[in-house]
């Protein structure tokens, strides 16, 4: 079955008994960033706040960015973030990780953020009960960006991801490096070699290789694990996930050093084997303390293309070596790596043979996944601009394209 040329667009399906009722923030390219309701009216626009992403605050506020650095120069590099209030006044703003001064343009400071960010009071950056972000003061952890050579993970030039820990006032006061840390991730020397030869190599900024490309980074927060002792999965430690590697890790907060990992090699034990390959994964998270499944960590599987290894006749160069026009939603126990609950396009559309129509769910890029309070998981099928809530029997009971 093709798709249609012609799709409806907004609310298509709407069950108030079983859905999880609230609002739903997303960023309109040319418009904004957008407040919808259950059955998709406009409540609220913040014209020219950008997402990357877009997270709602209690009190009316909402986080964002005015503008991204010229792509000549920057690949994803957001100038700022910043909170808004209601009325879209700005209140709190950071900028001051690098000063920029790129041919053309006038120098600033920029905080060069991409992707995600956590404001302390809320691990995750969505609605938890008895989790509220704070709005008047705390820290906030930020992904950002750093240009570097790391030679031992290749000779180009290099888009390193950073993580930054800043103090209301918008001073740093934390920062973990990524490729200071190259020898703990377990690439194979097949990979290792491929990585040098071609780090993921951008045109911004006269080529440089995006080589991990982090999309996701969160707190681990309260959980069960650590309450009965495993020091892996202390509150402040963070998990986050490289698209580019098919990479999951949790580090620790204190060394810095991975405590906790997935991939890049799903061969590389049972544990992995059962799970299947995970291809260009987003917004990995742990389910925070309160909602069903807490402890649990929730992956968007999007499929697609990445991974480093071995070349061969779809990847002349050993990168992107893993390819599959799928996406799926993995729900699994991270201390013994089985699946607990899983969403594949058969789910949604099961006619056929088994896994014949896994191809309907595909987003090959951004996309996410979260838990509601009610036990509803929230998807977001991103290249679609699909969004879309199923139960835990994978009903889809709410769904809404842009």
């Amino acid at each position: 079955m093709g798709q249609p040329f012609i799709h409806p667009t907004g609310v298509t399906i709407y069950d108030p008994e079983k859905a999880y009722n609230g609002y739903t923030v997303l960023h309109a390219p040319k418009l904004g960033t957008v407040l919808i309701d259950m059955n998709g009216n406009v409540v609220r626009v913040w014209k020219d706040l950008h997402g990357f992403p877009n997270k709602l605050l209690p009190g009316g506020y909402v986080m964002g960015s005015r503008g991204r650095r010229n792509v000549k120069y920057g690949y994803q590099d957001q100038v700022d973030l910043v909170q808004v209030d209601w009325e879209g006044n700005i209140v709190w703003c950071f900028d001051k990780k690098e000063y920029i001064e790129d041919p053309g343009e006038e120098p600033r400071w920029m905080a060069r953020q991409h992707h995600d960010y956590q404001r302390e009071g809320n691990p995750v950056g969505y609605y938890v009960p008895g989790m509220d972000p704070k709005v008047d003061s705390g820290n906030t952890l930020i992904l950002c960006h750093e240009n570097l050579y790391n030679h031992k993970i290749s000779d180009k030039l290099l888009l390193d991801d950073v993580f930054i820990e800043v103090d209301w006032e918008g001073n740093i006061i934390w920062e973990w490096r990524c490729s200071d840390h190259f020898s703990e991730y377990g690439f194979s020397e097949a990979a290792r070699n491929a990585l040098f030869r071609n780090p993921n190599m951008h045109e911004s900024g006269g080529g440089m290789g995006d080589w991990m490309h982090i999309n996701s980074m969160s707190y681990l927060g309260p959980n069960k694990w650590y309450d009965a002792g495993d020091e892996r999965f202390h509150p402040e430690n963070i998990i986050w996930d490289g698209r580019e590697a098919n990479y999951i890790a949790i580090i620790s907060k204190k060394t810095g050093k991975v405590v906790w990992s997935l991939g890049p090699d799903y061969t590389a034990t049972k544990e992995e084997r059962r799970i299947g390959q995970i291809i260009g994964q987003h917004h990995v998270h742990m389910i925070p303390k309160g909602l069903p499944g807490e402890g649990n960590i929730l992956i968007f599987d999007n499929g697609g293309w990445s991974g480093y290894g071995v070349p061969s006749n779809t990847s002349r160069d050993g990168t992107k070596v893993n390819i599959m026009d799928r996406s799926r939603v993995i729900e699994l126990d991270p201390i013994t790596k089985k699946v607990v609950w899983e969403l594949k396009g058969s789910d949604l559309f099961g006619y056929g043979l088994p896994g014949i129509n896994d191809y309907r769910f595909y987003s090959p890029l951004t996309s996410s996944a979260q838990r509601l309070p009610n036990g509803n998981t929230f998807i977001t099928e991103g290249v679609g601009g699909r969004f879309f809530e199923v139960t835990p029997d994978k009903e889809v009971v709410w769904e809404f394209i842009s």
